[in-house]
């Protein structure tokens, strides 16, 4: 696959058919307990029907097998002249894509593909707010979903084989090497006497090691293993444990360099068309400012409660510790990769390169050296961690294949802007609602691509600069991973921790309520995502005022969420300092919202005052009749 990404070989269907086979192979041949011989028979017969619907179509469209073509004709060639076999082989291709997506992401997704081709089918019988449409008969739906590339072959499988999955083997080889355990390592040590220690580490391990899966939930599952028990062990709640870990999980695939599947999606996306670099820059700054608004709250709680550093109270540490080669391993990949995007090297050629750095540079260590099986062991990991998103590539290839044939993504706007009344802010709220319901039981970059595709051209409409339009849904499809009631993310932290599920997704959606306001403040104020109102490159100074004025902001939030302004607050005034953020954070395009702000900012600073002189005497002394309330509150 390497190759055939860096040196194609095969037609563009080709590759993608032989990819998507590669996955789907990889779910229904999992390994399956001993006396379950019925369900290894299912299993194989998928498989079966993997290798003729997908193999059919590498058959069909390569040249060295024209002469057994119908007519001479390659499959993209028959387009609305298609035989018999080819819409059997369609159906039985659709049906292994369904049930592949069944397997391994749920039900969400499935439905969603199968109510998108029974709205290409009952067009003409829906009312208007449905958007109807003259339908379409099931061989139409069945060429356009499978057979040809606009449906299970086309954007969403192509950007997962040309620049996610490449990511998820690099991430795996870090991780083979030891070198992302040198990362929550070092933020061990960075945070060691720090107040609520663990949590910190949490936040900054789970920020950087989510950069590179780009899943919330693997990101949890993976980092919430040892950063959930070491926060319980400094004097973390579970539930306040587990909502931490979610909350930065939730937010590593907005951190560059190596950023979620969304970022690679933009570049097929995002109109006019956008460079990677461009990408990675516009996101950084607000990244930096939701791990920073996290540190601040998770902070506060620490001493709000009484939280130890983050090796709990003693000053004993493992003794196998990742050595310092590690940590070279894992810069040098990093440096590697950017070194190369700022060089003009395309993205899957500079991670391509990347891969190869880390495996040369680990061979000049004993522990972190790739043997022969240790990296066909890594490569397998990475694979069987990538199966869920080609599946997911190519099921959600069938709802985009069906808006394309009915037109339903272009007529969408029609109905969302007069709802808005041709008004930004309600028009943002409406997306940022359809994202969260979206992105309930989805994957966060198929989230992102469904609303790109279906509600995208609505903020053009609207003047909004193009990437901080995308930016702002893919912010959204991220955080529906901490929204209750279902928050994917936080239901993982949560059967780690033991925590009630609903408590445990209220927790992890506070932590993570930062990045609910920054897209609204990047789409008003672009020079956020160091961009100008026309969508170029913003002057340093714009740039420079744009983030003090979002930075303030952080500060009444953070302490107002988590209960803490040298000293413990009460519920009250923890509600007015979340108003103060929100009033300091309105944008300044009104008469007189310019001195709000600076009131509003007037009015922190009077209460962080009254606070300090209040609660000076407390300040770091765990032992205070407050602090132990508080404590037992966070238990």
């Amino acid at each position: 696959m390497l190759f055939e990404v860096n040196y194609p070989q095969l037609r563009p269907t080709s590759q993608l058919a032989l990819f998507a086979l590669g996955g789907a192979w990889m779910i229904f041949l999992r390994d399956r307990p001993e006396g379950e011989s019925w369900r290894r028979a299912i299993d194989l017969g998928l498989a079966v029907g993997a290798l003729l619907a997908f193999g059919y179509v590498w058959f069909q469209s390569e040249p060295i097998f024209a002469g057994f073509w119908p007519n001479g004709q390659s499959l993209g060639d028959r387009a609305g002249a298609e035989g018999g076999t080819d819409l059997v082989v369609g159906v039985l291709g659709l049906l292994v894509v369904l049930e592949a997506a069944r397997r391994c992401l749920g039900w969400s997704l499935p439905l969603l593909s199968l109510l998108a081709l029974a709205y290409g089918v009952l067009g003409p019988q829906l009312p208007d707010w449905l958007l109807p449409h003259r339908g379409y008969g099931a061989t139409r739906l069945v060429s356009q979903t499978f057979l040809h590339s606009q449906g299970v072959f086309g954007v969403a499988l192509r950007v997962m084989f040309v620049y996610v999955f490449l990511f998820v083997v690099f991430g795996a080889l870090l991780e083979a090497t030891g070198a992302t355990a040198y990362v929550v390592d070092a933020s061990r040590r960075m945070f060691r006497r720090s107040p609520g220690g663990a949590a910190k580490v949490a936040v900054v391990s789970s920020g950087l090691l989510g950069s590179l899966s780009g899943s919330a939930v693997a990101n949890t599952a993976t980092t919430g293993a040892f950063t959930i028990p070491m926060m319980r062990s400094s004097g973390f709640s579970a539930r306040i444990a587990a909502g931490v870990e979610a909350a930065a999980s939730s937010g590593g695939a907005l951190v560059p360099p190596v950023m979620g599947a969304g970022a690679y999606m933009m570049l097929e996306l995002v109109q006019p068309p956008v460079t990677y670099l461009e990408i990675l820059r516009a996101a950084i700054l607000p990244a930096l400012l939701y791990y920073a608004a996290l540190l601040l709250m998770v902070d506060g709680h620490a001493r709000r409660i009484g939280a130890v550093g983050a090796f709990g109270s003693s000053d004993e540490e493992t003794t196998d510790r990742p050595t310092s080669f590690q940590g070279v391993v894992f810069a040098g990949g990093l440096a590697t990769l950017v070194v190369l995007l700022l060089a003009g090297f395309s993205v899957f050629r500079a991670v391509t390169v990347a891969m190869v750095a880390v495996v040369a540079i680990a061979a000049f260590n004993r522990r972190t050296r790739l043997g022969g099986r240790r990296l066909l062991a890594a490569i397998a990991q990475g694979a069987k961690t990538g199966a869920p998103l080609i599946v997911a590539g190519a099921c959600v290839g069938i709802v985009i294949g069906v808006v394309t044939l009915t037109g339903a993504g272009s007529r969408l706007p029609g109905l969302i802007v007069p709802l808005a009344a041709g008004h930004l802010f309600p028009a943002l709220f409406l997306l940022m609602i359809c994202s969260l319901v979206l992105g309930m039981g989805l994957p966060s970059a198929v989230c992102y691509l469904l609303l790109a595709t279906f509600v995208g051209p609505v903020l053009g409409d609207l003047g909004v600069v193009p990437l901080a339009g995308h930016l702002f849904l893919f912010y959204f499809g991220m955080m529906s991973m901490v929204t209750p009631p279902v928050a994917l993310a936080a239901y993982t932290a949560s059967s780690i921790a033991g925590s009630p599920i609903l408590s445990t997704s209220t927790a992890a959606f506070r932590f993570a309520l930062i990045g609910f306001a920054l897209p609204f403040l990047f789409v008003y104020r672009p020079e956020l995502l160091m961009l100008d109102a026309a969508g170029g490159g913003a002057a340093f100074g714009a740039v420079a005022v744009t983030v003090l004025w979002a930075a303030l902001g952080l500060l009444p939030l953070a302490a107002g969420l988590s209960g803490y302004l040298f000293g413990s607050l009460g519920l009250p005034l923890r509600a007015a300092l979340v108003g103060l953020a929100v009033v300091s954070w309105w944008p300044a395009s009104e008469p007189g919202i310019l001195w709000i702000h600076w009131l509003s900012w007037g009015v922190f600073a009077l209460v962080a005052t009254v606070c300090w002189r209040r609660g000076r005497k407390d300040l770091g002394t765990p032992e205070s009749p407050r602090l132990e309330q508080g404590a037992e509150a966070g238990r």
